[in-house]
């Protein structure tokens, strides 16, 4: 499981797993605003994981009333940058 954002990078990029998008860093509500922008905008079609610094209480009812559900998944990548993050995973209801 890839928890790491890659050597290049970029905040998003596609495993197994789904795509995942890394917003650690960014100041609220920013982290919240790029998670929903790429599920409005169809860059997600059944799996994103998502890389955060902290819980976003405030993404679940966004994420609800957009039909999605979520979890928050343990990071076990064990590299020093995400020995802190949350990570979440959101999916798609008819997925």
């Amino acid at each position: 499981m890839t928890c790491a954002r890659p050597e290049d990078g970029t905040r998003i990029w596609q495993t197994a797993e789904g795509v995942h998008i890394d917003v650690r860093g960014l100041e609220p509500p920013e982290p919240m605003v790029e998670i929903l922008r790429m599920i409005d905008q169809g860059e997600v079609e059944s799996v994103l994981i998502a890389h955060l610094d902290r819980e976003p209480i405030f993404l679940y009812p966004e994420l609800v009333d957009r039909g999605w559900n979520h979890e928050i998944v343990p990071s076990s990548c064990g590299e020093p940058d995400c020995a802190d993050e949350v990570k979440l995973r959101i999916v798609r209801w008819s997925a």
